[in-house]
């Protein structure tokens, strides 16, 4: 990975002024290893190096085009390099002595900005046009990589993250209360808003160009749906295919062993399959990770969840010789004690305070065996592991009812859904959000609303309007089911920006996460299987089984129940009670955190701490979401306003 950063000033700039050089000096922690810049005139560009690939060794970035027209500044890995030197009809001998970036200012050289459209890897970048004078900046399709930047009077600036643009003092330094707002209830996000005021990101798949008139933006990721039948097997060999294609890739650069996460689901079981057999025959093994509860942990966990992932991994490794399989247990840290260090490597608040327990555990354990690259399965639901539940309403809606019966028939007969389940996917979209609340109220028992999760003011929540920005961004509070799979992967997969965190934990860390299953040729296949492959005989997700079968045990493929992450989470909760007593003591005192969060109700939960029924919905979603959330919110508006 690289941090970039540039400014280009509308009018001379000042002498002994140099505003790029101050960003990269604040990016420092994202790219210790190599910095340089260029400039000429009111334009200065730059990047701060961290290697990740042997590649990287020749990277001499700012690169200039052969013509001289355009200068280049990429945090870029592409996963299709031998693909674009062929395109390109470059010489194939190249490829090993060429760096990332260069190969991508050919491309831009030869398409332009549309050769972001060929691009497959995790990428932000800006280029500079001399004879345009336009600056375009762009990111892959789903943001793996962050890219921010500020449109000020007279000038414009981007780096990679907003710690850069801070390092200029006409840059405000404050928090944005309506991205908090729209956070706490669990928004996408949609649009430029950054969790800073004044700073606005690159959103994924998106590639925005600036000139002295103003801003031009573009999304160029526009998915397409299935548009011919596809056979069984095609289906079956295009996923395998694709999977082991992805894997290889983001294999470049780890020397023999890599460092794997390993649930005990399909996905992250699938990417630790697939590395051990592409890394048997160089003698290369996959150091799989495994998040488990404290040890002798037996509490209760909600229904259809299991506490302990660890047999389902230990039987995946127990496939594959050379994989060596490590249980982390998160137990002893406070779900609060990162916090600060958080502020400062990600620019953003945490979403789940719990998971990132784990998550900084194993990144640790990953550093301590001197591994730089973990494998995830982040995004193999929308991908290898999509169920097709959505497939029920969509043959509601085309009046494919003996299909309808035949797949809900078996689905309860197969015991993967009961009757009112199969119900409520097949008409809960139809049906309008107060009456589906009504109905799970009367025949569910519960029916919660946004403030049961959320730790926002009720006031805060009307006066934003925000239940009909949700609904503008395709996000029903009722959480009614899908009538559309396809929308709804892709809605999914652009719902978060992990671009933030994916930069802090290669520098705080040193561990570049990277996930197979979003890569664009896998993401793209798989959203173009018709829905009937998902699910198929009233087996959902089976396409991932059938697919998988060679390569994940059946115990992993046959189980119902989902993994519970974190399952002690309320142990290191509770053990906090006096911390977080302290830190809701600090959001009273800090205006923007008062203004946004309901912290007398978050103050009263701790006052009402439960002894038991942890595994309960209403108390995972009061304590595990509303009040842990309220904190990571809470703490980052703080340090947002210098308070401390």
């Amino acid at each position: 990975m690289t941090a970039i950063a540039g400014f280009w000033h509308f009018n001379e700039r000042a002498e002994g002024e140099d505003p790029c050089a101050r960003m990269l000096a604040a990016q420092q922690v994202y790219g210790p290893h190599d910095g340089r810049q260029w400039s000429e005139g009111s334009v200065a560009l730059g990047r701060r190096l961290y290697r990740t690939v042997p590649e990287d060794a020749y990277d001499r970035q700012p690169l200039k085009s052969t013509d001289g027209r355009l200068v280049l500044v990429a945090d870029v890995r592409l996963d299709n390099r031998e693909e674009l030197i062929a395109d390109l009809g470059l010489r194939h001998e190249r490829l090993f002595h060429t760096c990332d970036a260069a190969i991508l200012l050919a491309c831009l050289e030869r398409w332009g900005d549309a050769a972001v459209d060929r691009l497959v890897g995790d990428f932000a970048f800006a280029f500079w046009d001399r004879r345009a004078e336009t600056l375009t900046l762009a990111r892959d399709f789903l943001g793996q990589r962050p890219l921010h930047f500020h449109r000020g009077k007279d000038f414009f600036a981007f780096a990679s993250m907003p710690k850069g643009l801070h390092a200029l003092p006409d840059i405000p330094y404050a928090p944005d209360e309506q991205a908090m707002s729209e956070f706490l209830v669990l928004l996408p996000q949609s649009g430029p808003r950054n969790f800073f005021s004044g700073i606005e990101r690159v959103e994924a798949g998106q590639v925005v160009t600036a000139s002295r008139s103003g801003l031009s933006a573009r999304h160029y990721w526009q998915p397409k749906r299935c548009s011919r039948p596809l056979s069984e097997r095609e289906c079956l060999e295009g996923v395998r295919y694709h999977l082991d294609l992805a894997t290889k890739s983001r294999l470049r650069g780890i020397g023999l062993d890599v460092a794997g996460q390993l649930s005990g689901g399909f996905d992250s079981a699938a990417v630790v399959g697939t590395a051990a057999r592409l890394l048997k025959e160089d003698g290369g093994k996959v150091v799989a990770f495994t998040a488990v509860p404290r040890a002798g942990y037996d509490g209760p966990v909600p229904k259809g969840r299991f506490a302990d992932e660890g047999p389902h991994a230990a039987a995946v490794a127990a496939m594959y010789p050379n994989v060596e399989h490590v249980l982390i247990r998160a137990d002893g840290p406070s779900p609060l004690e990162e916090l600060d260090r958080m502020f400062f490597l990600f620019d953003r608040p945490m979403l789940n305070l719990c998971n990132w327990r784990w998550v900084s555990a194993i990144n640790r354990a990953a550093r301590e065996r001197g591994l730089k690259i973990l494998l995830n399965g982040q995004m193999g639901n929308m991908s290898i592991s999509y169920s097709g539940l959505e497939r029920l309403p969509e043959l509601l809606r085309a009046s494919a009812l003996p299909s309808l019966a035949r797949e809900a028939w078996r689905l309860v007969a197969g015991r993967y859904m009961t009757w009112a389940g199969v119900l409520a996917q097949t008409f809960g979209p139809f049906v309008p959000g107060p009456l589906w609340r009504w109905l799970n109220r009367t025949l569910a028992g519960r029916a919660f609303d946004v403030l049961d999760y959320s730790p926002i003011r009720a006031d805060r929540l009307a006066a934003l309007n925000l239940e009909r920005l949700a609904a503008e961004r395709d996000l029903d509070f009722s959480y009614r089911p899908r009538a559309d799979g396809f929308a709804a992967r892709v809605w999914a997969l652009r719902r978060v920006d992990q671009g933030n965190y994916n930069k802090g934990c290669l520098a705080g860390w040193g561990i570049d996460h990277r996930d197979p299953t979003a890569d664009k040729r896998l993401v793209e296949f798989c959203l173009a299987v018709p829905s009937e492959h998902y699910l198929s005989d009233g087996v959902p997700r089976a396409l991932g089984r059938k697919a998988l079968a060679d390569r994940v045990p059946e115990r992993v493929l046959k189980e119902r129940r989902k993994g519970y992450q974190a399952a002690d989470w309320h142990e290191g909760l509770t053990a906090a009670r006096r911390e977080i007593v302290a830190e809701l003591g600090r959001l009273v005192e800090c205006a923007p955190a008062a203004r946004t969060l309901d912290v007398p109700r978050l103050s009263r939960l701790v006052e009402l701490w439960p002894t038991s029924g942890w595994e309960r919905t209403e108390i995972i979603h009061r304590y595990r979401l509303a009040l842990l959330r309220g904190i990571a919110a809470g703490h980052f508006l703080r340090k947002a306003v210098g308070a401390n």
